[in-house]
């Protein structure tokens, strides 16, 4: 199979989907691969490692999309994207349809085939292609949240870790899975004082035994979850409904009974964000004021470690990638239900049910669309 690797084009983003040594292994398992010049190159990737590894190089993402079988990304196609796209061909990347309807349409309209990484699943339960990048973000996001509570970036002007003499700050997750335990992993490591909110006993058991008392578990209620917001410095949205729209947990009126200054990084603005405030952000401008809140709704983090994050993306999944490419889609998904609930779209048709619910459109199974 010829496998297309075009640059990212959305704001800020410096992330790629395949290495070198995944072109290397790819072609090693007989795949062609194409790359778009300077792909990636803005982390240390260069055309010329590239080619040593046997991808050519093309000079446009237009020739990658019109040659390649697949294409294989990192986030969502931009309109421009969806465009070039053809009835039939694969594109494997993350989607997050439940926040973009206009992105669902234009697959819908080139009737590709379009599996999203974030809705992959595994036998144990877990998302096994989002959890790289959720691990990422939630430990960025106590990075990003520290950063925005400096006074001169508007936050209250708090130190996470405290000085002598002086209280730590106090931190606020929201969701005790891969991006909150992440995020509680390193607020704690700053010795911040940790709050993880969740609604499972048995996740709560567990992060008990992770972190052997150094952070708060609590059952999440929303009595709880206000009188926690009030004593926050920073909040960690971490919530997270597979394939679904994220549920809007902080509302406006929360905002007047929290520390003025304080800070909310929503993680889950992928997914339409778990504030009725969130609206994505860049990392060219992360951050905005809401009633003296400040909210972080950076769509991409993990692409402010790009390089880091783009070698973790691609141990995840490099393995379907080769299933995708060596059986072709209809029996790599036929074969493999967990990895059948990636696809999305298929020839015109939303085939994910969370999506379908979540953008109020027809849905149809997955195993219809495969035959």
């Amino acid at each position: 199979m010829l496998i297309g690797v075009p640059k990212e084009i959305k704001n800020n983003e410096f992330r790629v989907s395949t290495s070198p040594a995944g072109v290397a292994e790819l072609v090693h398992h007989g795949h062609q691969v194409i790359v778009e010049t300077k792909a990636g190159h803005a982390i240390g990737f260069d055309d010329s490692q590239y080619q040593a590894a046997g991808a050519k190089i093309a000079a446009s993402a237009e020739e990658v999309f019109a040659r390649a079988d697949m294409i294989v990304k990192v986030k969502e196609p931009q309109p421009v994207e969806c465009k070039m796209l053809r009835e039939g061909q694969v594109i494997f990347c993350y989607l997050h349809l439940a926040a973009d309807p206009k992105q669902a349409e234009l697959l819908m309209e080139s009737k590709s085939v379009a599996i999203a990484f974030e809705t992959v699943t595994h036998s144990d339960g877990t998302l096994p292609l989002l959890t790289p990048m959720s691990e990422v973000a939630g430990r960025l996001s106590i990075q990003a949240g520290a950063n925005a509570l400096e006074k001169v970036k508007g936050g209250r002007g708090v130190l996470l870790s405290g000085v002598t003499g002086v209280a730590p700050g106090k931190v606020v997750v929201i969701g005790g899975g891969v991006v909150g335990t992440n995020a509680a992993y390193v607020a704690a490591g700053m010795g911040a004082d940790v709050v993880v909110l969740d609604k499972s006993l048995k996740r709560l058991r567990q992060l008990d035994e992770i972190f052997s008392g150094r952070i708060k578990a609590i059952y999440s209620t929303q009595a709880a979850l206000e009188e926690h917001l009030q004593e926050a410095d920073l909040v960690v949205g971490a919530v997270l409904i597979p394939g679904a729209s994220a549920p809007k947990l902080i509302r406006r009126e929360h905002l007047a009974k929290m520390k003025r200054g304080s800070v909310i990084v929503d993680v889950a603005i992928d997914q339409g964000g778990c504030t009725e405030m969130s609206k994505a952000t860049t990392h060219a401008e992360p951050v905005y004021d809401v009633d003296g809140i400040i909210l972080y709704c950076v769509a991409n983090m993990p692409s402010a470690v790009a390089r880091s994050s783009s070698q973790a993306l691609e141990n995840a999944i490099l393995p379907y990638t080769l299933a995708l490419a060596g059986k072709g889609y209809r029996t790599a998904l036929r074969e493999d239900a967990h990895f059948r609930n990636g696809l999305n779209v298929c020839q015109g048709r939303i085939t994910h049910e969370a999506v379908a619910g979540a953008l109020k459109l027809d849905y149809t199974p997955a195993t219809v669309m495969l035959g």
